[in-house]
C-alpha cells in the first residue's frame, strides 16, 4: 500500500482514516479524537468568525499534539437581489403564518468564504493541513500557505475537478462521491445530474491526477474503507459515522433522526442554504422539493429559513431542519470517536488481509497438479 504509506507520511498520521469536516457539527473534542487515535480529526470552519477559529484552534492544541485540519469554504461572495429574497420569503410565507414567525425575521447566512483576514488567522495557528470546499483559495492565498508548509487538500465531484484542484495548488484530492452527506462540493458546474458515485469517481480521480486521492461518501464501516482502498484511494473520509459518537455536535433532533435513517431516505437539497446538500428528508423537503429554483445563492437561502427552523425546534420537530446524512448512516453505530477511528483502520486492514491470503490461495490450487 505504497500510496497510503505515502499519504500518511506527508499528513503525519499513523491511520489512514480522516475525519470529514463537518460546520456545525465540529468539535475541538472530536478532532482531538481521531487525531489521538492516529488519524486525521478535521474542524470544519465555514461557520466560525475570526476570534471563534482561533479559540478552536487553540481548543485543539490543548487536546492534542498530532496533526489536525481545518477546513474552509472557497464559494464566491453571493449577489442575491431583493427581488430573488423577495420570492423566497414568498415561498415559505405559509408556513411563516401557520407557526407565527414574524415574516421580516431574517438570520445572515453565516458560512463566510475563505479570504485574506482567514487566510492571516490560519497563518498564525499554523496547522500542518488545510483543506477547502467549493474550490480552491486565490492563487496568493494558495502561496502563502505553501510557503507557511502547510499541506493544502480539496474535494472533487468529478475527475475533470479533480485535475483543476491540482492545478490551483492542491496537494491532496478528497474524491467525493454522490452518497457523502452535506454539502457537495462541486464548483465547475451546478448541475447535479453531474454528480458521481464513489465507486466510480474514486478510481477515475486516481487515473486522472498524480497526488494523493482520499475517497469520500458512504463509508461507515470497515467494509467501506477497504473497498475505498482497493479502488486506489490512499485513505477514507468518514463523516456521518462520527456524528453518532459523544463528541460531535449533534442535536437531539438530528441524533434521532440519524438512529432511524437507511439509504433511501436522504436527497440532495438547496433548499436550507442555496447548495446542493444531502440530507435526511423531512416535511420541508417534502413539500417543497429536495431541488427548488426560487432559493437564493448560497449561502444566503438560510437566511429566511433559519427563523421558522428555531420555531420549529422549539416545538420538538425537525421538519425545517437541515439533517445532513450520508447515504450509509444505517451502517453506523453510538461508539467513541477514538474507538470508531481505530476499528474502521483494523477492521479495513484485516478485510484486505483475508481477500489476499484467499487470493494467494486460490492461486496455489491452480497452480497444483491435479490428482491422481
Amino acid at each position: 500500500m505504497k500510496r497510503t504509506r505515502e499519504l500518511l507520511d506527508l499528513l503525519g498520521i499513523d491511520l489512514p482514516i480522516v475525519l470529514a469536516p463537518m460546520a456545525g457539527n465540529s468539535t475541538p473534542e472530536l478532532v482531538a479524537a481521531v487525531s489521538n487515535a492516529g488519524g486525521l480529526g478535521s474542524y470544519g470552519c465555514a461557520m466560525l468568525s475570526r476570534e471563534q477559529l482561533i479559540e478552536e484552534a487553540q481548543r485543539m492544541k490543548a487536546l492534542t499534539n498530532h496533526s489536525f485540519n481545518l477546513n474552509f469554504f472557497c464559494h464566491a461572495p453571493p449577489n442575491v437581489t431583493a427581488e430573488q429574497e423577495r420570492a423566497w420569503r414568498d415561498k415559505l410565507a405559509p408556513y411563516y403564518g401557520e407557526f407565527g414567525v414574524d415574516p421580516n425575521a431574517t438570520v445572515s447566512g453565516n458560512r463566510r468564504p475563505f479570504d485574506d483576514e482567514t487566510c492571516e488567522a490560519v497563518l498564525a495557528i499554523a496547522p500542518k493541513i488545510v483543506s477547502f470546499h467549493f474550490g480552491m483559495p486565490n492563487a496568493e492565498q494558495v502561496s502563502r500557505l505553501k510557503a507557511a508548509g502547510m499541506v493544502l487538500m480539496s474535494s472533487a465531484t468529478t475527475s475533470a475537478e479533480a485535475r483543476r484542484l491540482v492545478e490551483l495548488g492542491a496537494d491532496v484530492i478528497v474524491a467525493q462521491g454522490l452518497e457523502a452527506g452535506g454539502h457537495r462540493g462541486m464548483f465547475l458546474s451546478s448541475d447535479i445530474n453531474t454528480q458521481v458515485g464513489t465507486m466510480a469517481l474514486v478510481p477515475q480521480v486516481v487515473d486522472a491526477v498524480n497526488v494523493p486521492v482520499i475517497a469520500s461518501g458512504g463509508v461507515a464501516d470497515a467494509r467501506g474503507v477497504a473497498a475505498a482502498l482497493a479502488l486506489g484511494a490512499a485513505a477514507v473520509q468518514v463523516g456521518t459515522a462520527y456524528l453518532f459518537t459523544p463528541q460531535a455536535k449533534v442535536s437531539a433532533l438530528h441524533r434521532a433522526a440519524l438512529r432511524v435513517t437507511r439509504d433511501d431516505a436522504t436527497v440532495l437539497t438547496n433548499l436550507f442554504t442555496g447548495r446542493p446538500a444531502r440530507g435526511i428528508v423531512n416535511r420541508f423537503v417534502r413539500e417543497l422539493g429536495p431541488m427548488n429554483a426560487t432559493a437564493p445563492q448560497f449561502p444566503m437561502a438560510a437566511n429566511a429559513v433559519t427563523p421558522l427552523r428555531a420555531q420549529v425546534e422549539q416545538r420538538g420537530s425537525g421538519d425545517f431542519t437541515p439533517l445532513w446524512s450520508g447515504q450509509a448512516a444505517a451502517l453506523a453505530h453510538e461508539t467513541d470517536a477514538s474507538e470508531l477511528t481505530r476499528a474502521l483502520a483494523t477492521g479495513a486492514l484485516e478485510l484486505l488481509r483475508d481477500l489476499g491470503d484467499r487470493s494467494r490461495a486460490e492461486q496455489q490450487a491452480h497452480r497444483a497438479p491435479a490428482g491422481r
